[in-house]
């Protein structure tokens, strides 16, 4: 079974791209660790189509969020170097900083179609 649910902040602004006729949101979370050490484990996330443009819209580094999904690996070439990528991808983005006090913002909240 392949699920996976983190709860943490953005380390990176979202950034939206178009691929093909959908929309792929992307962002960085950081995720802090229950050890005695303490620190964060970063890990990229990956949000399509309607959950990829409220995640641009509502979603800025540093707020925080709760995430469920599913890891994803791919690998591609570049410069001649081989290079891997294991990532989540969003089945649903659930806001949960609180809405803007400037523009008192309603945060929707939307579960991806998987």
């Amino acid at each position: 079974m392949n699920v996976v649910t983190l709860i943490g902040n953005l380390a990176t602004d979202v950034e939206v791209k178009d691929v093909g006729e959908k929309q792929v949101a992307k962002f960085l979370l950081a995720v802090n660790r229950l050890s005695k050490d303490g620190g964060a484990d970063f890990v990229w996330i990956a949000a399509w189509d309607r959950q990829a443009q409220l995640c641009g819209q509502y979603l800025a580094k540093g707020k925080r969020v709760a995430v469920d999904g599913y890891l994803r690996s791919r690998t591609w070439e570049d410069e001649g170097k081989r290079r891997r990528e294991i990532e989540i991808v969003a089945r649903s983005v659930q806001f949960l900083s609180p809405a803007s006090e400037e523009g008192g913002d309603v945060v929707p909240f939307e579960p991806a179609v998987a």
